[in-house]
């Protein structure tokens, strides 16, 4: 059972196990479709394709929500279920190459109750470059039957949020890069900076130079030198809108620290009202 990573080799050695689920969530905030033209193109074989923001997100209520709201549970239930995902199948994830959208799939199977579910390390560029197989030809499975056990726990309100950002027994972690935590930049969003209280823990941090994540030695070091000896239910992790913090949840987890929480608003949905701090 692969439950954080799988390589590429393993992966490819099960490429006909009827128990795979292999899903494609590569994805562009540039191009949302993007991501759907490069797997028509070419994609590992029986792989689907998830789109971020229609299929692993409900609709942006500007003003209110942040850039990816969670799905309705029902509607990604039904969504799981046309991928032919059912309670025992094996879910393998990717992604271009960090993980960082993989990330938020694999993190909402998490949520769901779905433990075996897995995101390739070095996502796609690792897999071309290694010569595996690939296609161009859709899959379409059989469809399957999923029962939701919801982890009510695994994420976290804005108002908890506002609660525990100042709380020494806590602690709130900025998955973004150093620059836009600090405010130096903000691509995306209309307002630089970060909430108050967050420390930063840039997500890209960890991988290697090759784009494979970190031993999990390494990750433990690192998050342990970030959150010293606070237990997992007290660390809240968000970004830029609850995706690339999803890999740092990942991390975290595959670093054998446990399961942290999840702000899905994140920084979007923090400044949606225009009304809350900033740093």
């Amino acid at each position: 059972m692969y439950t954080t990573l799988i390589s590429k080799e393993e992966l490819s050695k099960n490429l006909d196990n009827p128990h795979f689920v292999i899903i494609d969530c590569r994805f562009s905030l540039a191009d949302p479709m993007e991501g759907w033209s490069l797997h028509k193109a070419s994609h590992i074989p029986r792989a689907q394709y998830a789109n971020l923001d229609t299929d692993l997100s409900s609709p942006f209520i500007k003003g209110k929500t942040g850039r990816h709201p969670l799905p309705e549970v029902k509607e990604i239930t039904q969504k799981i279920e046309e991928y032919g995902i059912d309670n025992s199948s094996q879910v393998i994830i990717y992604d271009q190459s960090h993980g960082g959208i993989a990330a938020r799939l694999w993190w909402l199977l998490k949520w769901l109750g779905h433990e075996k579910v897995a995101v390739l390390d070095g996502g796609w560029k690792s897999w071309v470059e290694a010569n595996l197989s690939t296609s161009n030809e859709s899959f379409i499975p059989k469809k399957g039957h999923f029962e939701p056990t919801l982890l009510i726990n695994a994420q976290v309100d804005i108002n908890f949020v506002d609660t525990i950002r100042n709380d020494e027994n806590y602690y709130l972690i900025d998955s973004r890069t150093a620059a836009r935590y600090r405010g130096e930049i903000e691509p995306i969003d209309p307002i630089a900076g970060h909430i108050p209280g967050a420390i930063s823990a840039p997500f890209p941090e960890n991988l290697d130079e090759n784009g494979y994540f970190l031993s999990k030695e390494k990750l433990r070091e690192r998050f342990e030198n970030l959150k010293g000896k606070i237990s997992s239910d007290k660390i809240v992790f968000y970004c830029g809108s609850g995706v690339t913090a999803c890999h740092n949840l990942l991390a975290y987890e595959h670093a054998g620290l446990g399961r942290a929480k999840l702000f899905v608003g994140s920084w979007s949905g923090w400044i949606a009202n225009g009304k809350r701090e900033i740093a």
